[in-house]
Formats: structure tokens, C-alpha cells, sequence
């Protein structure tokens, strides 16, 4: 099975990617989100795992629009808890370092900690394992990366700092993506307990649109764990919104969609999954 994740082996979707599909898996490294979905289009991997939000930075909108743009299924979801470390060549300390490479995420997720250290130079680059393996090929001495402790033990470097990640309880939310939307088994699905879908819609241009959208949701009992909104590019000041939700009884969440639809100008299912919880 060939598995796509942004990042090369080390990174936190490699971690994800082996925690969804295990270790038997073909890992197709890209350097960028754009690269995953045209992969999936052509036909060229089986399946992807692509970073959504963090409980720290927020959303990844990008991401969104990418698996809107091109019509990807969201067939699961992995959380993580995200263990940033300063890692570096063998026999260098903190003292020793004067610039720290990795991904604008990281760094961002490590600020509080570069704050008390500023005579590092903070560089950003597309992945936290990739420096981890350039320190190491080309013995870079006085750059350290920010990257998991499984980049650290692949690429054999020293960690000088653990967890310098601002927030101790920082996760990241992942989805699982398909091209091609199966068909849910309804039966299978509510066997295996709680249930949840990610969903698109656009509110026609009436006052108070998203809210009837929302008493939909309410009179039906279905909990919403998430609304995102997002502008439409070539619709200046209009916005779809994205919304996660629950699913306890299936039948009455198909109804909810059936009189969203009626409320709506544009109405996506993104993807029905089974829910994930993150693990403390």
C-alpha cells in the first residue's frame, strides 16, 4: 500500500501514517501539501495522511482548500501529540548552536523557549525530519533541527533539549484521505460506536442563514465539534464554512442533510469516519 504524507521518514506523518496502516506500507515522501492531491488524482498512491489544525496554531486552511479543490475523501482522522526536540550532531550542547533549521510550524509551536535563546537564528524549512537528516549527511555543526525524538534515533542525533514546545499539551489533528468516496456501510459503521462527518456548505446570501443551518443540527441532536469558515476566492467577502460533527443516530443525521440541503446554495460530505480520540 502506497501512503503519501508531507515529510520524509522521522516526520510526525510518517508517525501517523504507521499508527493508521501499520508498518507494512510504501511511504511516498513530499516535500509540500500541493503535491498530495495530485498523487491521489493520478492514481500514482492508495491513500495520504495530511495535517488539519493544531491545538496551538489553529487551522491549516490550505489544506482545506486542497481537499475541497479536488474532491478528496476524508476516511479517517489521527490525533497526535506533538513532542517537539532540539536535536544536533553528537557532542553539541546548546552553547554550541547557532541557528535551529525546521518546519514554520515548529518553530512557531517553540517560541517561548528561542525567547530565552536570542542569539539562535531561527530558519524556517519545509520539514522537521528533513533537516534532521541534512545535519547528519553533511555533519553540520552549530545547526540543530526541532524535530520528533523518531527523527532523532533515525538519523542518529543527540537530543540537547526535550520538549521545548510551549504548550505541553499541544496535538495535532490529522485526516486520512482517499480519492474516491466509498460507499459507507451504515450498519458497520454504528456497530463500531460514535461515528463522525466533516461536511461543506455555502448559506444562501439571507439574514440569519447560519443560524437556521445551526437549529437544523440542534433539533436533530447532532453535536458539532467544529465550524471553520473559509473565504471563496472569486466571491470577495463570502465564505463556505466547514463543520465536524457527530453522529449518534444515522438516520437522523441523514435527515439534518436532507433539510440542510434545502437552506444551502452548495452542500459537500467531505467524509463520514469513524472518530478518534487522543490519546493523553
Amino acid at each position: 500500500m502506497k501512503v503519501a504524507i508531507q515529510g520524509i521518514k522521522g516526520s510526525f506523518h510518517d508517525i501517523v501514517a504507521k499508527q493508521f496502516f501499520g508498518n507494512a506500507i510504501e511511504l511516498v515522501e513530499c516535500m509540500s501539501f500541493t503535491e498530495i492531491p495530485v498523487l491521489l488524482k493520478n492514481n500514482k498512491i492508495d491513500s495520504a495522511v495530511m495535517a488539519i489544525e493544531n491545538s496551538i496554531a489553529g487551522a491549516i486552511l490550505p489544506n482545506y482548500a486542497l481537499i475541497d479543490e479536488y474532491n478528496l475523501n476524508i476516511e479517517g482522522e489521527v490525533y497526535l501529540n506533538i513532542h517537539h526536540h532540539l536535536m544536533a550532531l553528537k557532542g553539541q550542547k546548546l552553547e554550541d548552536i547557532k541557528e535551529v533549521w525546521s518546519h514554520p510550524m515548529a518553530i512557531l509551536q517553540c517560541r517561548k523557549f528561542f525567547r530565552n535563546h536570542p542569539n539562535i537564528k531561527l530558519i524556517e524549512e519545509k520539514d522537521t525530519a528533513e533537516v534532521a537528516k541534512r545535519i547528519q549527511d553533511k555533519n553540520l555543526k552549530g545547526i540543530a533541527a526541532i524535530a520528533s525524538n523518531e527523527a532523532a534515533k533515525i538519523f542518529d542525533l543527540e537530543v540537547i533539549r526535550d520538549d521545548i514546545q510551549t504548550i505541553k499539551h499541544n496535538s495535532t489533528r490529522f485526516f486520512i484521505l482517499k480519492k474516491e468516496k466509498e460507499t459507507p456501510n451504515h450498519e458497520n459503521k454504528m456497530s463500531n460506536g460514535k461515528d463522525k462527518a466533516s461536511i461543506k456548505f455555502i448559506t444562501k446570501h439571507n439574514k440569519g442563514s447560519l443560524a437556521e443551518v445551526l437549529d437544523i443540527f440542534a433539533k436533530h441532536d447532532i453535536n458539532l465539534t467544529k465550524i471553520q469558515s473559509m473565504p471563496i476566492i472569486d466571491k470577495p467577502w463570502s465564505y463556505a464554512f466547514f463543520i465536524d460533527l457527530i453522529i449518534d443516530d444515522f438516520k437522523l443525521y441523514e435527515n439534518a442533510l436532507h433539510l440542510l440541503s434545502k437552506k444551502v446554495n452548495h452542500l459537500k460530505i467531505l467524509g463520514e469516519y469513524h472518530q478518534n480520540s487522543l490519546e493523553q
